[in-house]
């Protein structure tokens, strides 16, 4: 089992688009993949998140830099809503997060850039349909 199926306690595919769709929802609360990338800039990640954008590796970062920058950008209610309904704790979510948003951002910053606010900043959640059955199919 993949480390991210074993995050979500063996859920497959399923939990998995629940979870691009939670990095989606944050995405969106945040004005696009430019503003969380600011968000999480400000929040100490800033060198992580470009690696994300750019075309290398994505740099890891733990659930509890990833809750903290989340937290003091203003997102700590997203997230506190998204890990009930999921049915874990604000921890465990942030740390399936830490795993699946690196990939989510890369997917929507195909060309290295993130997309100016306005282009792309409402971006289709649909977008990332695909993007579940490749990280947890």
């Amino acid at each position: 089992m993949s480390l991210l199926g074993s995050l979500l306690g063996g859920g497959g595919q399923a939990g998995g688009s629940d979870l691009v769709s939670v990095a989606g929802q944050l995405i969106q609360q945040a004005g696009g993949v430019q503003g969380l990338a600011g968000m999480l800039h400000q929040g100490g990640l800033g060198e992580a998140v470009q690696s994300w954008v750019g075309n290398g590796a994505n740099q890891a970062v733990s659930g509890d830099q990833l809750n903290q920058a989340l937290q003091s950008g203003g997102l700590g209610s997203v997230l506190q809503e998204a890990a009930g309904k999921l049915g874990m704790d604000q921890g465990q979510l942030s740390g399936a997060l830490a795993q699946v948003l690196p990939h989510v951002v890369d997917h929507l910053t195909p060309g290295g850039q993130v997309p100016a606010q306005g282009q792309g900043g409402g971006f289709d959640l649909g977008s990332l349909a695909g993007l579940a059955g490749k990280l947890f199919g």
